[in-house]
This record gives structure tokens, C-alpha cells and sequence, in this order.
């Protein structure tokens, strides 16, 4: 299929890192931007005062960079070596590879395709992947490979093994749990920490298990919403990326209320993936900070 074309941008690094808090972080790391020639066009950067933990973000123009991005990772070392520092540098020419996993709802995976194809999310989707067969036409209709594994009782170990097989194949860059309804074991969680990104309502636990807004609906709720957060080896207890909430009240059906945790299912997961291509959440513990 045709897909559309963005508009170019300028090639960017974007250099994000975390350390303990000291006086001259920035200083250090701006200076060493600027003996290199570069043009920082974004900048953040935030001091959690309870931790005593500093993070920064910043966006450089790559052409103002007089080596590349190889020559910058092995000179920022010794920085980053005399403040501690957990850091990375990435390079907008270089697209995130996003593997998509579902079950048998549809609308986030409607949704990301539709962003892909529209470069609305510049990335590659090298595969999705569902314990279904429901969505083979829609995926492969894209021009996108498809792969069916099957999860049951008995097969879960070989199952998330030949999903971790894929991943690896498809050399992913992040997972997406596009509303994929099994629980990922303990050790593919493990294996891939701090790349697979998951999408639920924000009523856990309070309405834990199946129909859980048929559930609220039974409480008399006054807010739905939903939660983008990393997968941990602990369900559904990662740390947060993005939040959003709708306001109901007593005139709603249930029919509403899915209509409408559908909705914000699909606008905060892809906002928590944006952020997360874009290099702007930094995980300290079981909290992030997001530069928005």
C-alpha cells in the first residue's frame, strides 16, 4: 500500500541521561555541546530534590555536529563517567522498530497502523504479533508480516519464547501490547526491561478481571481513564508513562463508557509511545520523569 510522506526534518540527536544531583551538570554538558559545534533546539531538565537524582533531555542538530555519533558516545564518556551518569544519545535518522502484539480488540491497532501510515509515527512496524488469527487480513493488508502464537495453559513457555524469537528477528527496538490480552512471563518482562510498553484502564484494581467497565458502570464512577506504563515482572504494576481521564455521569450507558475508555485507550498509548520513541521518559525506580 501507498503510504504518505512527511515533510523533512532536520536530523537530530537527541541526548538524554540521569545521575546524582551536583553542581555543574549542565554547565558540563552544555560546554561540551558547544566545543563541538552543536545547535541544542530542545532542552530540559529536572532535579528531584526527595532523591537528590538530576535528569536532562537535549535536542542537537546533527549537521552542527563536527563528528558523528560514534566519535560524540566515545568523547561524552569521560563526562558522563565523572558525574555517574545512566545515559544514551539517539539519532533521528535511525527509525525506532515498534513490534505490535494484540488479541482480539481492535481499536489501538487501528490506531498505530493508521499513525504509521500516515507518518504521524515516523517508525517501522517489522511484524505484529497476536495468540489470534482475527487480524492476519488488516496487518497483512498493510504490506506488514503477521504472526500467529498461540497461548495456552500448557504452551506459555514456548509461546513467549518464539515471541521473544520474533522480537529478536525483527530486531525491535520496543514492544507494544496493543491491548494483548495475556500476561508476558517473568523472564521475557526481564529480558527486554524497559522496552515493552502496555495500555490498560485506570480502574486496577478496582475493577480488576473481565468487563471492567461494566463494572465501573455498576459503582456509579465518576471518571474512566486509562494508564500507558512499562511491563514489569509484577502485573500491571510498571511505571507510569501517560494518564488521561473523562468526566461521566449518571446519563451515560455502558455502551458510553466503552465508547469512551476506548477512545482514551487509544490517545494515551499513543502519546506514552511517542514519548518513548522520542527519548523523553527517564525511569528512576518505579517512577518516570517525562520532558514533554
Amino acid at each position: 500500500m501507498t503510504r504518505v510522506q512527511p515533510q523533512s526534518l532536520p536530523r537530530r540527536y537527541t541526548l538524554s541521561l540521569s545521575c546524582p544531583d551536583s553542581v555543574g551538570i549542565v554547565a558540563a554538558v552544555s560546554s561540551f555541546v558547544a566545543d563541538a559545534g552543536g545547535w541544542i533546539t530542545e532542552a530540559s531538565h529536572h532535579a528531584d530534590e526527595v532523591n537528590k537524582r538530576f535528569f536532562m533531555r537535549q535536542e542537537i542538530l546533527a549537521d552542527s555536529i563536527s563528528y558523528d555519533i560514534d566519535a560524540f558516545r566515545s568523547r561524552f564518556a569521560s563526562i558522563a563517567h565523572d558525574f555517574s551518569m545512566h545515559w544514551r544519545i539517539a539519532d533521528s535518522a535511525k527509525k525506532k522498530r515498534v513490534v505490535l502484539l494484540v488479541s482480539k480488540q481492535e481499536h489501538c491497532l487501528y490506531d498505530l497502523l493508521a499513525r504509521w501510515q500516515s507518518q504521524e509515527l515516523d517508525i517501522d512496524i517489522p511484524c505484529v504479533i497476536s495468540n489470534h488469527e482475527t487480524f492476519r487480513g488488516l496487518v497483512e493488508w498493510h504490506g506488514i508480516p503477521f504472526h500467529h502464537v498461540p497461548v495456552t495453559a500448557t504452551n506459555k513457555t514456548e509461546a513467549y519464547a518464539e515471541v521473544a524469537r520474533l522480537y529478536d528477528e525483527a530486531q525491535g527496538d520496543v514492544m507494544v501490547l496493543a491491548r494483548y490480552m495475556q500476561v508476558l512471563s517473568p523472564e521475557l518482562c526481564a529480558r527486554y526491561h524497559g522496552q515493552i510498553i502496555n495500555i490498560h484502564h485506570s480502574f486496577l484494581p478496582s475493577f480488576i478481571g473481565a468487563k471492567p467497565y461494566h463494572q465501573a458502570f455498576e459503582k456509579g464512577v465518576k471518571l474512566i481513564g486509562a494508564t500507558c506504563h512499562y511491563v514489569t515482572e509484577e502485573l500491571d504494576q510498571g511505571q507510569i508513562i501517560e494518564q488521561d481521564v473523562n468526566r461521566i455521569d449518571h446519563s451515560d450507558k455502558v455502551e458510553d463508557l466503552v465508547r469512551y475508555g476506548k477512545d482514551i485507550e487509544k490517545a494515551v498509548l499513543a502519546r506514552g509511545l511517542r514519548y518513548h520513541l522520542e527519548d523523553r521518559v527517564l525511569v528512576h525506580g518505579k517512577k518516570t520523569v517525562v520532558f514533554k
